[in-house]
């Protein structure tokens, strides 16, 4: 029996669904102590709801859902630990599939023919829908602020009160928090840049902007060319890989300052020692209509303006966006101080169904 499941829609599109029925292993649920001494079968159908156009037009796994780790997830939770309800072992099965790269949505049903019910029956199921919102990929990777490294917004900053750019300290918003917290009444943009200097940084870029993408609240819209820069400073460390990147978010600035810390973490990122080499570095450099200072955020970022390997790029897909309060980027950057930067080839694709500005996806 097919399993159908209405359809699941992110950003307006909808998605598409790799299923895999009737996965049976023996499992020791249950309220009964015979069920956990004896045993029985359990059944599981999964729907993941994800987007597999990249993936069907380049014949390249890695850019869909395997559905053989689907299955193997599966197993682990039908026949692992022993819980009491057919509903926690959905939820268990919705949070490790909700794990799976690319995986958006997921849909879950758990047979358990041989319950001990004092009638004849057929089955007992228990299905759930969950998602990224319910089962968030960056709940447990919210850190803190990062105060105190080179790299961080409010370095330089008076966090405690005024900060450089004279906007002041953040307002307070209803309910508690700041205008760092308030999110927009429509999706807006934001600005955000990409560093690295260790490992395979464009693979690394790729894989954090789909990551990016798939946070609910969060679109890719565009990607800039990279540029390859020196260490400031002088420091003897491998050149850098720089771009920038243009999404549409529902979320607040520090909902999105968030979740690109937390994507920095998932990908080695290390902040023991300040100005150190990073495998990846993620900055909010704008936020659109939000300026000021609080104590883990400033925005416009403090020192974007001063940087040519901002600037290059953001220069390279919005010639004419302003950098409030400085003025154009591309004044910005026949201002800035002229640093040994070199174009890298505009070719790389971030993420499915986004490519630098006048890249087409192949």
């Amino acid at each position: 029996m097919t399993v159908h499941t209405r359809p699941y829609v992110k950003d307006g599109i909808e998605l598409d669904q790799i299923a895999v029925e009737g996965i049976r292993l023996e499992g020791f649920h249950g309220v009964f102590q015979a069920e956990r001494e004896s045993g029985q079968l359990f059944f599981a159908d999964v729907v993941a709801h994800t987007n597999t156009r990249a993936a069907g037009a380049r014949d390249d796994l890695t850019r869909s859902v395997n559905y053989s780790e689907i299955a193997d997830r599966v197993a682990d939770v039908l026949g692992g630990e022993p819980v009491k309800l057919i509903e926690a072992v959905a939820e268990r099965i919705a949070k490790t599939v909700l794990g799976i790269p690319l995986v958006e949505c997921v849909d879950v049903t758990v047979h358990k023919p041989q319950a001990p019910l004092h009638v004849e029956f057929k089955d007992v199921t228990v299905t759930i829908r969950r998602d990224q919102r319910e089962g968030s990929l960056w709940a447990d990777k919210r850190i803190g602020s990062s105060a105190g490294e080179s790299d961080d917004p409010t370095e330089g900053s008076e966090v405690s009160g005024l900060g450089t750019g004279g906007f002041g300290g953040a307002p307070e918003v209803a309910g508690g928090g700041d205008t760092m917290d308030a999110r927009p009444a429509q999706p807006t943009g934001a600005l955000i840049a990409l560093g690295g200097n260790l490992g395979d940084v464009e693979q690394t870029f790729r894989t954090a902007l789909s990551d990016l993408h798939r946070i609910p609240g969060v679109q890719v819209v565009t990607v800039s060319p990279l540029v390859r820069s020196v260490p400031e400073g002088g420091l003897q460390q491998p050149d850098y890989l720089n771009g920038v990147v243009r999404v549409n978010t529902a979320l607040s600035p520090r909902e999105l300052l968030n979740a690109l810390l937390g994507i920095e973490l998932a990908h080695g990122r290390e902040r023991s020692v300040p100005n150190a080499a990073r495998t990846l570095d993620l900055d909010l450099v704008q936020y659109e209509g939000v300026t000021g200072v609080s104590a883990d955020l400033e925005l416009p970022h403090p020192r974007a303006y001063l940087r040519r390997f901002v600037l290059e790029p953001w220069s390279a897909i919005e010639p004419d966006a302003r950098l409030v309060p400085h003025g154009t980027v591309a004044e910005l950057l026949r201002q800035a101080s002229f640093d040994a930067l070199t174009r890298v080839g505009a070719g790389w694709d971030a993420v499915p169904d986004v490519a630098p500005a006048g890249v087409t996806p192949q």
